[in-house]
């Protein structure tokens, strides 16, 4: 006859899992709330994004990297602002049948991007549901005053760049998955490692905040794919823009398996989980955004301008237009 072991209580699991990565604005966890206290000349920016198993990752994957992953985009958003990591909080509802060894790898694949970004854990939340686990995470960044990068600031005439490569996280996403389409396995292992890395470990730009600050007239991350979120911003600017994709960045493993399957292409520039920065800046000042980018090792590429009429974007590639059936990932 077998006794299960008693799991623990809220606040037993608190004091053992998450105390150990709370910053002093935490207070221990034994508070009703956090404490943040941005310097005299700074504001506070906030972001939050939710997740849910078997929409923003396969409920099977490796816990350490959903941990990872649940900090590392709301980073990205802070990181598109212009804003340096300050702390967050977490709300988790595991499901039931969860169990201490996988919530030990979430809180350590959590840990790791809180200490990398020194972001640490200040409060949150923690619950039972008969759902699928589902986690949200609120983070804080502070800026100097009035130097938030918005998505509104773009004008016509200003160049349009995004950061590292684009289309490694969607194509890492059927890397990674359960049903691998044929043309993964013409790729080298190592190509599937790192598109497959890509998908579950994004990597938050945190490097080009204080360059987006000085330089850029807008910007945001790309989480829903390039096309999507290009269309978010532009409206938000009340501007088009003219965009040349042979220009648009691929990665060596990206462009293996364009060269195995031409179309995936759309899926690369519409399918997200990228989460590199799209941001625009005037002739004058994106050199100078470039050179700091460099300076940081994170490479930013011209794709195109801005233009004057509002909502139009024009897409070419190899000198013919490009349209798209679906222009990014939809949360619903």
């Amino acid at each position: 006859m077998s006794s299960q072991i008693p799991r623990p209580g809220e606040f037993e699991l608190i004091a053992r899992h998450f105390a150990p990565i709370a910053g002093p604005g935490g207070l221990d966890l034994l508070d009703d709330a956090g404490l943040l206290r941005p310097g005299r000349g700074y504001e506070l920016v906030v972001t939050a994004d939710a997740l849910v198993a078997g929409v923003h990752f396969f409920p099977d994957d490796p816990p350490d990297a959903i941990g990872w992953k649940a900090l590392a985009v709301n980073l990205s958003d802070l990181a598109a602002k212009g804003a340096r990591p300050e702390g967050f909080v977490l709300t988790l509802a595991l499901p039931h049948g969860w169990t201490e060894a996988w919530l030990a790898g979430f809180v350590a694949g959590l840990g790791r991007m809180a200490e990398e970004a020194r972001c640490p854990l200040i409060g949150g939340d923690t619950v039972s549901t008969a759902g699928p686990l589902t986690l949200s995470i609120t983070a804080f960044g502070t800026v100097p005053a009035g130097r938030m990068v918005r998505r509104a600031g773009a004008r016509p005439g200003d160049v349009v760049l995004v950061s590292g490569s684009i289309g490694d996280g969607a194509l890492g996403l059927k890397a990674h998955g359960p049903d691998k389409p044929g043309w993964v396995a013409s790729l080298a292992l190592e190509q599937r490692a790192f598109l497959a890395d890509r998908y579950l470990h994004p990597q938050p730009r945190h490097a080009l905040a204080e360059a987006l600050q000085r330089h850029a007239s807008a910007a945001m991350d790309v989480s829903d794919g390039l096309v999507g979120d290009l269309a978010k911003l532009l409206k938000a600017s009340g501007v088009g823009a003219e965009i040349d994709l042979d220009s648009v960045p691929l990665s060596p493993a990206a462009r293996a398996a364009l060269m195995a399957d031409p179309a995936l292409a759309e899926l690369a520039w519409t399918g997200g989980d990228d989460y590199e920065i799209l941001c625009t800046a005037s002739e004058r000042e994106y050199p100078a955004l470039i050179a700091a980018a460099e300076g940081s090792m994170l490479p930013l590429t011209p794709i195109g301008r801005v233009t004057a009429e509002a909502g139009v974007v024009t897409y070419r590639e190899q000198g013919r237009l490009r349209s798209f059936a679906q222009g990014s990932f939809s949360h619903f």
